[in-house]
């Protein structure tokens, strides 16, 4: 099973593809974009999650999603569909580097997809491009809440801890207006969802030839969390502006 097909299993009860839940998610966004007609575009959208709840809040915002999986940006055209916001989605097949728009935005986001730009500066970097004067900034990545063992750095990046994150954030241009760290339970949520939908999978497919890979993957991802990052690794969500335009 490719890791695409993997991702989506793993991600069925949970569609947010970070250890956020619905009310930290709706909170951001109306932080994010509290007039309701923002222009709003996500760098690495996925299966367009964060825009198609934006959207449903906001009945005059306009959103844009870039993503190099054309089978997630299917899946996002057909929520839209579902969800009568269609005429108010377009949605890119591409890079979200290399992504150029003739207009800003007055939200950008990119949530959980900074390993996509080299890091969080980098991203902040490239949401830069696309926004408008006075606007805002979204993102969310990790950070370590204590000393990470070098197994939990291989598996999941060389982190700082949070007053340094938020420091070289400001340093490099930003302000913060608000922000989610997120909750322990939010933490364990996630990880029992994402490992434990993969298991299900392979449990209710015992014929499938890909149950006993996808059972065994289950079992190592739960454990490598449980016994390397689940008491070190933590997420932090950032509403961002620059500090001088």
């Amino acid at each position: 099973m490719n890791r695409e097909q993997m991702s989506r299993i793993a991600h069925a009860g949970h569609p947010i593809k970070s250890p956020l839940d619905d009310d930290s998610v709706r909170r951001l966004l109306e932080r994010g974009a509290p007039r309701g007609d923002e222009r709003v575009l996500d760098l690495g959208c996925g299966g367009g999650e964060w825009l198609l709840r934006a959207l449903a809040m906001g009945p005059h915002l306009h959103a844009e999603g870039v993503d190099i999986s054309e089978d997630a940006l299917t899946q996002a055209r057909q929520a839209a569909s579902h969800l009568g916001v269609e005429e108010r989605l377009v949605l890119h097949h591409q890079e979200a580097a290399g992504f150029a728009s003739p207009q800003p935005f007055d939200l950008v986001l990119s949530v959980g997809a900074a390993h996509a730009f080299g890091g969080l500066l980098p991203t902040l970097a490239a949401a830069r491009k696309h926004l408008a004067p006075g606007g805002r900034v979204l993102v969310g990545d990790g950070f370590w809440e204590c000393e990470p063992t070098p197994e939990a750095i291989e598996m999941l990046g060389d982190f700082t801890d949070l007053a340094t994150t938020v420091d070289r954030v400001v340093a490099d241009g930003w302000t913060p207006v608000d922000g989610h760290v997120s909750t322990r339970r939010e933490l364990d949520d996630y990880e029992w969802a994402c490992w434990g939908s993969l298991a299900e999978w392979a449990l209710d497919h015992p014929t499938d030839p890909d149950s006993t890979d996808v059972l065994a993957t289950a079992g190592t991802r739960r454990s490598e969390w449980l016994r390397g990052y689940r008491d070190s690794f933590g997420f932090v969500s950032l509403i961002l502006r620059r500090t001088s335009d």
